[in-house]
């Protein structure tokens, strides 16, 4: 099987007659021959150490995604899986870029905290400034976290994704890097006093990750200033890459590093558009009142419902569920029923003689 080209496989299991099943078997069985011809090739030319990497930059992405659910839970665009898909990152709108951004932060966060922990291979703490003067009173020690090696790996996973030479393919990587560069901008110094009596004369101090929601946070504030890329059509379309090329970099001139950009306006997304892959905001939940609310929260049914032409209504679920159980030997246990009134706010239509909600009952757990 090993001296097959991988080409006759892929004849041979679309040219055979299998059930369901022994298809589905082929073709999973092709997946991985396809995967180990892949990693067989970058082995003669990589590290072995790479493809160890691989579980880490899955699970900084996924850390990524559910980053952006959060961000994103009160706003009209609510970070839709639809959006992480590939027809959602064909479009380069703002939330586009963001979707880039946190993923490749997510990748290059996990890589480099799981890099200090000792998970991986051939990495460890960064202890290249150890010994060196950090400012007055404090040194570099400690063990450092080696946001390199997670910055070096992410940006080949990442950004190897992109292939094209447009300005789409130049915007989704100037994203990527805002996003790496996100994790840097909000790592912390870490210090520890030294000295007698513990007088801190001297400290010791190394550089840590903040928690990933810090980096949400950033990038989300990132997000609501990004750039509208002003690009050269003319240019672009002239066929002459050269040009094309230079058209790119008149246009990135300006920008800084650290900025979010994108080439389309955003589409309305109070209204639903399944060729999009949106759903709109009717049936979105908000919160009117609470103790505790972020200011996002707070503004979630104007933003979800009344700016979008529609009204909040009030949902009222009765739940019943055991309570008061009481054991009695032996071997009984007795409970009571309990109901509980979970009330809801959710966009509704603007309609006629306005209802106010409706009352629905149902058995919870015991």
């Amino acid at each position: 099987m090993r001296n097959v080209p991988w080409t006759c496989l892929v004849r041979y299991i679309l040219s055979a007659s299998f059930t369901h099943e022994e298809a589905k078997d082929k073709i999973i069985s092709l997946f991985i021959l396809l995967l180990l011809r892949v990693a067989s090739n970058f082995l003669m030319t990589g590290p072995k150490a790479y493809l160890t990497y691989a579980g880490s930059v899955q699970v900084g992405t996924q850390n990524g995604i559910e980053e952006c659910k959060h961000q994103f839970a009160w706003d009209r665009w609510n970070c839709p899986d639809s959006a992480t898909q590939q027809r959602g990152l064909r479009r380069a709108t703002r939330e586009t870029s963001f979707v880039h951004a946190i993923s490749a932060a997510g990748v290059m966060y996990t890589l480099t905290r799981n890099c200090s922990l000792g998970d991986l291979d051939n990495c460890g703490c960064d202890v290249s400034k150890n010994g060196k003067i950090g400012g007055r009173g404090w040194l570099w020690g400690g063990c450092s976290d080696n946001v390199d090696f997670g910055e070096r790996i992410s940006k080949q996973y990442v950004d190897a994704q992109e292939t094209g030479q447009d300005y789409r393919a130049a915007v989704n990587l100037h994203n990527n890097a805002a996003g790496r560069l996100a994790v840097k901008a909000t790592m912390k110094r870490i210090c520890r006093c030294h000295g007698m009596s513990e007088s801190c004369s001297v400290q010791t101090c190394w550089t840590q990750l903040s928690d990933f929601r810090e980096i949400g946070n950033y990038l989300k504030m990132k997000h609501s200033q990004a750039q509208k890329l002003d690009v050269d059509k003319k240019r672009m379309r002239a066929g002459n890459s050269a040009d094309s090329r230079g058209a790119i970099v008149d246009a990135f001139g300006s920008i800084a590093q650290t900025e979010l950009i994108y080439l389309e306006d955003s589409p309305d997304y109070c209204r639903k558009n399944s060729s999009l892959g949106l759903y709109g905001t009717e049936g979105r939940e908000c919160l009117q009142h609470g103790d505790g609310l972020t200011q996002w929260e707070r503004r979630s049914c104007r933003r979800l419902c009344h700016e979008c032409g529609l009204r909040v209504e009030e949902m009222r679920t009765e739940v019943v569920s055991s309570c008061n159980c009481k054991f009695h030997w032996c071997c009984k246990v007795n409970c009571e029923d309990c109901s509980q009134v979970i009330v809801k706010h959710v966009c509704a239509r603007r309609e006629a003689g306005d209802g106010h909600g409706f009352r629905r009952r149902y058995r919870g757990p015991k």
